[in-house]
C-alpha cells in the first residue's frame, strides 16, 4: 500500500525560503515508474498543480511559482521535493503531494506579510 508523507511546512517572512519532502511508502518499482505531484490548496481557492516531475526526472512547474522552485526526486530514497524561494504571502496554503491516485494529508506553508 502507497502512503505518502510530506513534511518542511512552516511560517516564513515574505522572500524567505522553505524545501518540502514528500517520501513514500510501498512499492519502489512503483515510484520508479510514475510522475509525482505537488497540488496546493488555499482557502478559498481552487487547488492548484504546483510543480510535477515525471519518472525520468523531467519537471513542470505552474506560471506562480516558475523560476523560484525547483523540484527534485531520489528514485532510491523513493522522495520527491520541492524548493520554494521568494515566497510570498499567495504562497501560503496546504501543500500536498500525488503519487498517481495515492495523496498525502499535506503540509501547511504560511507566508507572512
Amino acid at each position: 500500500q502507497v502512503q505518502l508523507v510530506e513534511s518542511g511546512g512552516g511560517v516564513v517572512g515574505a522572500g524567505g525560503s522553505l524545501r518540502l519532502s514528500c517520501v513514500s511508502s510501498g512499492s519502489r518499482f512503483f515510484f520508479h515508474l510514475n510522475e509525482v505531484e505537488w497540488y496546493r490548496q488555499a482557502p478559498g481557492k481552487q487547488r492548484e498543480l504546483v510543480a510535477s516531475i515525471t519518472a525520468g526526472g523531467s519537471p513542470t512547474y505552474a506560471d506562480s511559482v516558475n523560476g523560484r522552485s525547483t523540484i527534485s526526486r531520489d528514485n532510491a530514497k523513493t522522495t520527491v521535493e520541492l524548493q520554494m524561494d521568494s515566497l510570498t504571502p499567495e504562497d501560503t496554503g496546504v501543500y500536498f503531494c500525488c503519487l498517481t491516485r495515492h495523496c498525502g494529508q499535506g503540509t501547511q506553508v504560511t507566508v507572512s506579510s
